[in-house]
């Protein structure tokens, strides 16, 4: 096939005249049954269906691997003779990397190709992943963590693209739905799985079970995916000419991005701007993102197209998930700390007792996808949903240490049930009024900006747990005197003995209302979130296999 023709069919495609193409999505001549049209000499066109069952591997393995290895830091750290501080840029590392590689997933993809980027990322994933588990020492196990995470870090904004290429717009909410699932589901399993397989096994399993799903998804991601006719065509007109690559923005994307994360993830076991580290690390990370910003918009062809930002659904759906992944991950984050500090709950208890919200995902997210396949305005989905987690992070905020087990799992039931109300339909809708060829760049941003909004959240709320814990303590330590003791009936003699009792029930007090105060903090930024969803356009509705303008 020539490069003419292809452009000529790319087109087609996307020309006004052929309602029922999507922008660059390949359809059947029956697509109620997710055929795909099927041209003499091309490659074959898979279902669908089996593209999204087989690209959702992949992302489900790479999320795993973000939260699986938390619990085994005290291992790692005993096995390699390290310490437990030192341990934990197992985990800075890996986020890092994946920060680096988010944003640029789009040009690269441009590049070599979807197919071809998403296959080496799954290839190259699973190679380190094995390297991970024989790594002899820490520094080693740091390194393959940081190409571990570089060629992992593509599979999340890559699947969402090919799954926004791959089905129609009345069907793309189901899709949504699958990819939901796996990103959910994945940082509630890591830990309990990853504490049962270092219980049982050892903590090189944790790396070592990526190998056996990497090669099946590399198999058969190989045989099912093709790279859409837009794509095939920009990549194939600039086939002879000199690659322009944007070198300074490369840069600087790179070096803001991964000093600002080990800012997040550093700051508070370092005294934040107390360590000249941090602070010169924010610094650098600071002046970095400026001069990205800034130049991005400048060149003509950026690494990370920023100009994408200035289409209202997707520039609300980013800040959207920014404040709604920023109040997730810092709950998640408290929640199972809480059980076992303050309720005496062992981990694998704990992350027992907060997995029904997994299995509730599971259930719903597919539901919420047909219903958007079915018509329902998904702006109206996504404000019932903010609605839900915020309820259910206020309800979190009025626990006590008397609380049953139910009055821990049903607020984060209900807190993943709207989670999956938002989620599916921000997925779907951030797409629609973007350029077909944009998708896997605007993917990028859109996984970037959910990442950082997961390490802000754990950020703010690690630190001002610690905070707000002092605070509590200092203004109840006030009333704790021998003088009161003694003044409420206690002898003399057995006043300090009593102080001490009474000072350990003044911190557990102390620490209690600290995490409450967080849960009321993150209810409150996901209420601010609420007014954003009127700034929403309505997507075009379905009739048929035509999209007609709401407006």
């Amino acid at each position: 096939m020539t490069v003419e023709s292809v452009l000529d069919r790319a087109e087609d495609s996307l020309s006004e005249s052929a309602p029922e193409f999507e922008p660059g999505v390949v359809l059947s001549p029956r697509p109620e049954r997710g055929g795909a049209l099927q041209i003499p000499g091309e490659p074959r066109i898979f279902n669908p269906w089996i593209i999204a069952l087989v690209v959702t591997m992949g992302t489900f393995m790479e999320v795993l691997d973000t939260s699986i290895a938390n619990v085994a830091l005290p291992h790692i750290a005993g096995s390699l003779s390290a310490s437990q501080d030192e341990s934990t840029w197992v985990l800075t590392s890996y986020l890092v990397a994946n920060a680096i590689i988010l944003p640029i997933s789009g040009w690269i993809s441009s590049v070599i190709g979807r197919k071809n980027f998403y296959l080496i990322s799954v290839v190259m994933f699973t190679v380190f992943s094995a390297c991970c588990g024989i790594a002899p020492t820490l520094a080693m196990l740091v390194v393959f963590r940081v190409l571990q995470g570089l060629a992992g870090g593509g599979l999340q904004p890559s699947v969402q693209a090919i799954l926004a290429d791959a089905f129609p717009g009345e069907k793309r909410g189901m899709a949504m739905a699958v990819y939901t699932v796996a990103i959910l589901c994945a940082p509630v399993l890591g830990p309990t799985l990853g504490g049962w397989i270092t219980d049982n096994y050892s903590w090189r399993w944790i790396f070592y079970i990526n190998i056996p799903v990497g090669i099946l998804c590399a198999f058969f991601t190989r045989m099912v995916l093709v790279d859409p006719i837009a794509l095939t065509a920009k990549r194939l007109a600039a086939k002879g000419k000199k690659l322009h690559v944007d070198g300074m923005g490369l840069g600087l994307i790179a070096i803001g991005l991964a000093a600002m994360e080990i800012v997040l993830d550093r700051g508070q076991e370092l005294d934040w701007f107390g360590s000249s580290f941090i602070g010169w690390s924010a610094a650098i990370a600071l002046f970095a993102i400026v001069g990205a910003i800034a130049w991005e918009l400048h060149v003509k062809n950026p690494v990370v197209n920023l100009r994408l930002l200035k289409e209202r659904n997707f520039a609300m759906c980013c800040v959207i998930v920014l404040g709604l992944y920023t109040a997730l991950y810092a709950t998640t984050f408290l929640l199972p700390q809480f059980m076992q500090e303050l309720m005496g709950y062992s981990a694998t208890t704990a992350g027992l007792a907060v997995s029904p919200a997994g299995l509730v995902t599971m259930i719903e997210v597919p539901i919420v996808g047909w219903a958007l396949s079915r018509g329902l305005d998904a702006r109206r989905m996504i404000f019932v949903g903010l609605v839900t987690i915020t309820l259910a992070t206020w309800w979190m905020s009025l626990g006590n240490l008397q609380m049953s087990e139910s009055n821990l799992v049903w607020p984060r039931v209900l807190q993943i049930m709207g989670l999956g109300m938002t989620t599916v339909p921000l997925s779907t809708i951030m797409f629609r009024f973007l350029p077909a060829d944009q998708s896997s760049n605007a993917a990028g941003i859109y996984a970037l900006v959910r990442n950082e909004g997961g390490s802000i959240g754990i950020a703010l709320s690690s630190t001002f747990l610690q905070r707000a814990a002092q605070t509590h303590q200092t203004y109840l330590a006030a009333n704790v005197t021998a003088t009161n003791v003694v003044r409420h009936g206690a002898s003399p003699d057995s006043a300090y003995a009593s102080m001490a009792l009474l000072y350990g029930k003044v911190q557990e007090q102390a620490s209690l209302l600290a995490y409450m105060d967080q849960y009321r903090m993150f209810a409150y930024v996901l209420a601010l979130l609420l007014p954003l969803v009127f700034l929403l356009k309505r997507p075009p509705r379905i009739v048929g296999k035509i999209e007609l303008d709401a407006h």
